[in-house]
């Protein structure tokens, strides 16, 4: 008899949802059904990144951030 539970699978592991019922050992085939990426976004700054003393804020890199330049007449916006 087939029987079909949701679980998850994570960090290698698969956690099941509930028990299967009467079936103490048995063959499995898994089938991922969606992915879930947790890769974060490459950025080529970030927050705390050139950590000493003195920390970065939001302001800081507010500041920082590139918003064109006036003589080259294009519409960064």
């Amino acid at each position: 008899m087939f029987q079909s539970i949701e679980g998850v699978y994570k960090h290698g592991k698969i956690e099941l949802s509930e028990l299967p019922s009467d079936i103490s050992e048995s063959r499995v085939i898994v089938t991922f059904l969606e992915s879930k990426n947790n890769k974060p976004k490459k950025q080529i700054m970030q927050f705390g990144m050139f950590f000493g003393e003195k920390q970065s804020t939001e302001e800081d890199f507010q500041i920082a951030e590139f918003h064109g330049e006036i003589e080259d007449e294009l519409d960064w916006s």
